[in-house]
């Protein structure tokens, strides 16, 4: 107290004796404990300054306080009134807080004055009603299993604020009574009977009370609550055990709703869990909800269910997913066939030949054997077949009987008749296979129909024969002529040709060729009317089913294309110079011929070589046979001839016969003679006279070269080099072998080889082979002085006596002169 004094002294000291205090201050009040917010605890008021400076806002207020508390605070009344009231913060009680405060008002103006003063606040004993602990205050929540023995539940605590020492004792007692449940004095809370959470109640609230020794009271709310236990068997509520359901539901689809109760659970289904028993693979159940759905497709038609339509399940029902209770039903589903798969048929596309002799009413096709519903029951599987259309098909194909599937020809189907070759002998038949029960599901069936054509008609030749003209002239490939073979029958085959007789020669084995697509007949090689006038040939045509055979006819048409050959065709003649004009010369005489030609048609012409025209031939056309005049005579003394020998080269034309204008167009061939005349002059010697004329002959023997024997020189030439080649080959086979034979002696022997100088002695020999060639004489002649006959050679001019020694005159012996003259003539 003295403290607060001396506090308040300083306080006066420092604000300079200005007047602002405190009013009924200090001093000492009483409060109640357990008061509520703003109990009234004490009032004060405030004395301001000379200034009259008003209060700082929030002044006065409570500072310091001892002991530390906020259970008071200072309220304003008015501008310089105040009280001190409890705030709630803090419970005041007297039996275990403190019991006096020191509170400090402290106040303060705006000049800063201030003043502080000490209010005692004495916490007064109030008698209280016992308390219950804890939760109980507030209630209490209590669980009783259910089934649970009749007996204890809780233990009730409560107290008395005003007994510390808990001595004196409280009574318990239930407010409202119950039936199941009893209350002793201590406190103890028993249940008189067995609590059954699906029999009765599932809670019960219970109002029970405390009383001290004042008869104070105090109650507080328990709410027994039962606990279920799983002691009650699920049982289902859905009334159905059979269900028809159709076949190809979709997946996901409900086909059935199961439940169930479980009296633990208060009918709420949800906490209960359903399952198939057995393996299944066409449904599904929902585990909670118990719907069963589709899982897989379910075919009536296919597999076990066509066989079986039924379907039993096993549901389980269980209420906890392990252990727990349980129950079972059985369930039985009926798929039932629907009217699902189309009649079809294993081909939708036939292809039929047909011959075109088949009769009316042949069976083309059953469709029956092929056809089928694949539903499993009446009426849906059963189907039938509409009337046949199709491009070509009317009045000639028919269903019989009608809506049976058999197909049957009712028409003609000749191959070459004009209708039907419209038609393209091939026909189209369109029908429909569809079911007898809703929806009626169609299918289309295309049959196409093909005529095969039969062999009617034979395989035959324009004509019965063939006759065909071609000129000797015409070249190989000359087209003759052309053969065709027809067969009625339709469709029309190529037809092969081939010759298969005729049309052959020693030269050639087919001088006719025939194309063997077209008929067309085509020379190989060049024809000679003269050597075959006529071919007959015989072809054959064949189309692979028929052989047809012809014959042919070629007529060679006679050209002039040969030339005229003469015999001899070269000579050599010796004439005297003083040779007497129009004399034949050595009886020459030219004989031609020609295959062609008539012996009339000849005309002869001396070309190059008859300088001076001194020959000329007799007759010179018109005759087959001429001969080798002289026309004018020599004159070499003169110096009009200066040539002894003469090379003639005589013409011989087949164009005689022929006029003046048609030379122009025909054809004319020419043959063509050498002759070799050789002038001598005339004898110097003086020849008696003699029974006969005796003519002295210089016969001047020379090997001239002729053009056409161009080969002898090649010849001689070729085997000259083939003879060198072989014996050069045969000395390189000699040499080695040599080589070798010296080879193996040397090592024998072991002899040292000869020395490279020794080999200058060795004789080369050379052998030379003579070919001795005998002059062939291949023509004769008659001397036109002796009348003898001579052979002589046509390309070298040489000459002899056919018999020498026969043939030759008597001469007489000559004179020495003469016989000198004559020596020197060979």
């Amino acid at each position: 107290m003295w403290r607060a004094v001396i506090v308040l002294a300083l306080l006066g000291v420092t604000s300079g004796g200005d007047a602002l205090h405190l009013i009924n201050l200090p001093a000492t009040s009483n409060v109640a404990e357990n008061s509520p917010p703003a109990t009234f605890v004490h009032a004060f008021s405030v004395n301001l300054s000379v200034s009259l400076s008003p209060l700082m806002p929030g002044f006065p207020l409570v500072v310091n306080p001892k002991p530390f508390t906020e259970a008071f605070r200072v309220n304003r009344l008015s501008g310089t009134d105040f009280e001190v009231v409890t705030t709630g913060k803090e419970q005041l009680d007297f039996e275990t807080g403190p019991k006096i405060f020191d509170l400090q008002i402290y106040v303060k103006d705006d000049v800063h004055v201030t003043d502080l003063q000490v209010l005692t606040v004495q916490v007064t004993d109030v008698n209280e009603p016992p308390q219950f602990q804890g939760n109980l205050a507030q209630g209490l929540n209590l669980y009783v299993v259910e089934r649970t023995n009749p007996g204890f539940i809780y233990q009730m605590e409560a107290f008395d604020p005003e007994d510390t020492s808990q001595n004196i004792p409280l009574s318990y007692f239930l407010i409202s009574p119950s039936k199941n449940f009893k209350m002793s004095a201590n406190g103890t809370l028993f249940s008189t009977t067995e609590l059954d959470f699906e029999a009765g109640h599932k809670s019960f609230y219970l109002l029970v009370g405390v009383r001290d020794s004042g008869n104070l009271e105090a109650s507080t709310v328990l709410q027994v609550t039962i606990v279920n236990i799983n002691d009650e068997t699920p049982h289902f509520t859905s009334p159905r055990r059979e269900y028809s359901i159709p076949e190809e539901l979709r997946p996901g689809t409900i086909v059935a709703n199961i439940t169930a109760e479980d009296p633990d659970d208060e009918g709420l289904p949800g906490h209960l869990l359903y399952s198939i028993t057995a393996k299944n693979s066409y449904f599904v159940i929902d585990q909670l909800t118990g719907t069963i759905q589709v899982a897989h497709r379910l075919d009536r038609d296919a597999g076990e269910l066509r066989q079986n339509p039924i379907i039993s399940l096993e549901v389980l029902v269980r209420d906890r997913p392990s252990g727990g209770q349980e129950n079972r039903i059985q369930i039985t589903f009926t798929v039932e066939d629907i009217n699902d798969n189309p009649a079809t048929c294993r081909k939708l596309t036939f292809s039929i030949m047909l011959s075109e002799r088949a009769a009316n009413g042949t069976l083309l096709l059953d469709l029956n054997k092929f056809c089928f519903d694949d539903d499993s029951e009446a009426p849906n599987n059963k189907f039938n077949f509409t009337t046949p259309s199709g491009l070509g098909s009317s009045r000639r194909f028919s269903q019989h009987p009608a809506g049976s599937g058999r197909i049957v020809l009712i028409g003609d189907l000749d191959y070459e008749n004009p209708s039907n070759l419209a038609a393209g002998n091939k026909y189209s038949v369109i029908i429909q296979v569809q079911d007898t029960a809703p929806p009626y599901y169609k299918n289309s069936i295309y049959i196409s129909i093909l005529t095969s054509p039969e062999n009617e008609f034979p395989l035959t030749f324009e004509r019965p024969s063939y006759m065909f003209d071609v000129s000797e002239t015409r070249p190989a490939g000359t087209r003759v002529g052309r053969v065709r073979a027809m067969d009625e029958d339709l469709p029309q085959r190529s037809v092969a040709y081939s010759i298969a007789s005729g049309g052959a020669s020693l030269w050639y084995p087919n001088i006719f060729w025939i194309n063997p697509k077209t008929g067309e007949l085509r020379l190989v090689t060049k024809v000679d009317h003269e050597t075959t006038a006529i071919y007959i040939l015989t072809v054959e045509a064949t189309n692979g089913e028929d052989t047809s055979s012809v014959t042919i006819t070629v007529n060679i048409i006679g050209e002039n294309d040969e030339k005229p050959v003469c015999t001899p065709n070269f000579y050599f003649m010796v004439i005297p110079e003083d040779l007497r004009v129009g004399t034949n010369i050595q009886n020459f005489k030219l004989m031609c011929t020609d295959l062609d030609s008539s012996p009339r048609s000849f005309r002869y012409s001396i070309g190059s070589g008859n300088i001076n025209s001194h020959f000329t031939f007799s007759p010179n056309a018109g005759s087959n046979v001429t001969r080798l005049l002289l026309a004018s005579r020599f004159d070499y003394a003169g110096g009009l001839d200066k040539i002894w020998d003469y090379k003639l080269l005589v013409y011989i034309t087949d164009d005689n016969l022929l006029s003046g204008r048609t030379k122009a167009e025909a054809l004319v061939e020419t043959g063509t003679v050498t002759l070799s005349v050789k002038v001598t002059p005339h004898p110097t010697s003086i020849i008696t006279t003699a029974p006969r004329p005796r003519v002295t002959y210089q016969i001047l023997r020379e090997n001239t070269y002729s053009p056409s024997a161009w080969y002898v020189p090649f010849i001689i030439t070729l085997g000259s080099m083939m003879l060198v080649g072989l014996l050069g080959s045969l000395m390189v086979l000699l040499a080695k072998a040599i080589y070798r034979y010296c080879s193996s002696m040397t090592k024998k022997d072991k002899k040292p080889l000869r020395k490279k100088g020794d080999m200058k002695n060795v004789k080369r020999e050379v052998v030379v082979e003579s070919v001795q060639m005998n002059t062939v004489f291949d023509g004769e002649a008659t001397d036109p002085v002796t009348g003898n006959i001579y052979e002589f050679n046509s390309k070298t001019g040489a000459r002899k006596w056919k018999n020498p020694v026969t043939q030759l005159p008597n001469w007489p012996e000559p004179s020495p002169q003469h016989r000198g003259t004559a020596a020197e003539g060979p």
